[in-house]
């Protein structure tokens, strides 16, 4: 009897708790903010998170997976850290230039302290306490960046022992509290214990009440989905009940295969995609330790996808045709009704002239039935704003998926450029590839023109 009492005022505080997330305030001024269950830009803009994590921590000097990522369509990179306890600190300096990384690749900077990960259970692991020490030691870096950077507060944050998952909720709460009375405005993310995937359901059963700790509404919870997420129905039952009970929710970290089991990833993306939630792959490159078939390009590579690579850019739901990049940096944001109508007596402005562009082929790798290609397009002797790229195949291949342009027709192909890779100065180059099916061709003839 006392356990069913017990069972029954956990779901009456629960219940309570869901109804208590739609009184917390939005923090729409200081840049992203959560409203029912929700990630906005400061604009008013929802924002669906498709990114993946780089292991910055471990790579500091592959400061190119910034271009690399965003040349195969993410929105957001999911930076790893650490703040000194495991690994060697990333010091405020150089989470200054990760930031400045994001914002040149037109990327949102999801930070997070990898030293974390499964306390309780791994030897030596970080205190969230000792994470927060961190934000704060280098809350220099992330003044003013609101619009631009997520803060992970810690990775996995506990492992599966009970005595310290039991306390995953005060310990969150209290982590939350301190990083708003130290004065950070920014969307914070916090990870689920059991080694990110809470088997136990402790953060599904205490997610409301660790919400309402947050003075400003403005935290989104992270779950990781690895080998207790092997079935379709699990995936889709732990997702549902955050977003029924309007609570935020993400997928933090997940793969296609792992040690512990191996994931349905067909499910986590397209119920990621029907809910209109987010997800961050893991990972671009670096994975050792007998899963290094996480990476999803090699030796860090942009150019060189791995078979997970292709299926979480260019599969199903992946992140290419998924994705929409931050209005932050440029995209366009609802039509005001105030602003003037165009006058239609004023004169037409002429275009300006366009240049011309030449384009050449190069395969990348090839395999029984498929290759991987890549085209280089350079402007000639003056600038250029846009343009496409048109050849026919000498044996019938086909494009079944590319990336860093618009792909279009059959025979011939044609690929355009993509909104942020158009304009090009005179003597400039940009690159886009594919993936085709068939045979690899010995060369391309390639027709480039301008508009």
């Amino acid at each position: 009897m006392r356990k069913r009492l017990t069972v029954a005022a956990a779901t009456i505080l629960a219940l309570l708790a869901s109804v208590f997330v739609f009184a917390q305030p939005a923090n729409a001024a200081t840049g992203f903010y959560v409203d029912n269950g929700r990630l906005y830009e400061a604009g008013g803009q929802e924002f669906v998170i498709r990114g993946v994590s780089h292991p910055h921590a471990w790579y500091a000097q592959e400061t190119d997976s910034f271009a690399g990522i965003k040349s195969h369509g993410a929105n957001t990179v999911r930076v790893v850290l650490s703040n000194g306890v495991r690994w060697t600190k990333n010091d405020a300096a150089d989470v200054a230039n990760v930031i400045s990384l994001c914002k040149q690749n037109r990327l949102i900077c999801m930070l997070e302290v990898h030293d974390t990960t499964g306390y309780g259970e791994q030897s030596g692991a970080s205190t969230l306490d000792q994470a927060v020490d961190y934000w704060i030691e280098i809350q220099s870096a992330l003044e003013g960046q609101e619009d631009y950077v997520l803060i992970n507060i810690g990775n996995e944050p506990y492992g599966n022992d009970s005595a310290t998952v039991a306390d995953w909720a005060s310990d969150t709460s209290a982590a939350i509290q301190r990083m708003r009375d130290a004065g950070f405005d920014h969307t914070l993310v916090v990870d689920a214990p059991n080694w990110g995937q809470d088997w136990s359901h402790t953060m599904r059963d205490n997610a409301g009440s660790v919400y309402t700790s947050d003075p400003t509404g403005n935290t989104v919870f992270s779950i990781h989905m690895y080998g207790v997420y092997e079935q379709g129905s699990t995936v889709t039952s732990y997702l549902e009940h955050f977003v029924n009970a309007g609570l935020p929710i993400m997928i933090g970290e997940f793969g296609h295969d792992h040690s512990d089991g191996n994931p349905d990833e067909d499910t986590i993306m397209a119920e990621a995609e029907r809910l209109g939630l987010g997800y961050i792959g893991w990972s671009w490159s670096g994975n050792g330790g007998g899963v290094e078939y996480l990476d999803m390009v090699n030796n860090f590579d942009a150019d060189s996808l791995t078979s997970w690579g292709q299926r979480i850019f260019y599969g199903a739901n992946g992140i290419s045709s998924t994705a929409e990049e931050a209005t932050v940096y440029g995209g366009e944001p609802p039509t005001d009704p105030t602003d003037p109508p165009t006058d239609p007596t004023d004169p037409p402005t002429d275009p300006p002239a366009e240049g011309d562009c030449s384009a050449d082929y190069t395969t990348v790798g090839s395999w029984g039935g498929g290759f991987q290609g890549e085209v280089t397009v350079t402007a000639g002797d003056s600038a250029i704003s846009n343009w496409t790229v048109s050849w026919t195949f000498p044996g019938g291949q086909s494009v079944s998926h590319g990336w860093n342009a618009s792909f279009g027709g059959g025979s011939p192909v044609t690929a355009s450029n993509a909104p942020y890779n158009g304009q090009l100065g005179a003597g400039q180059s940009t690159t886009f590839g594919f993936i085709g099916s068939g045979s690899a061709p010995g060369s391309l003839t390639l027709t480039c023109t301008t508009d």
